[in-house]
């Protein structure tokens, strides 16, 4: 049970940090269309002025992405297998 539900988590933890980017990148996008129909000179330096928070923010969810496929790669580790043996016997026989 404490696997399955480490792996829910995470998947949930995964949800989470692409749904926050996918906000974030689409929050500074609008932001950038209503600066470009309200001043349509400036639309080259309002387009460069956006690609670095969004490159910024697509960053920080790769990398919560990848703190969460490190945590279900991680959570299946170190878990005895239930043969009946003590922990420290069960150890030595995997080795």
């Amino acid at each position: 049970m404490g696997v399955g539900a480490g792996y829910i988590g995470i998947g949930l933890g995964a949800g989470l940090c692409l749904v926050g980017a996918g906000v974030g990148i689409g929050l500074v996008a609008a932001a950038n269309c209503q600066g470009v129909a309200r001043q349509p000179e400036a639309a080259n330096t309002l387009f460069t002025q956006m690609i670095i928070p969004a490159a910024m923010i697509e960053g920080l969810g790769f990398f919560g992405l990848v703190i969460v496929l490190l945590g279900a790669l991680a959570l299946g580790k170190g878990v005895p297998a239930a043969t009946g043996a003590s922990a420290p016997a069960a150890s030595e026989a995997a080795h």
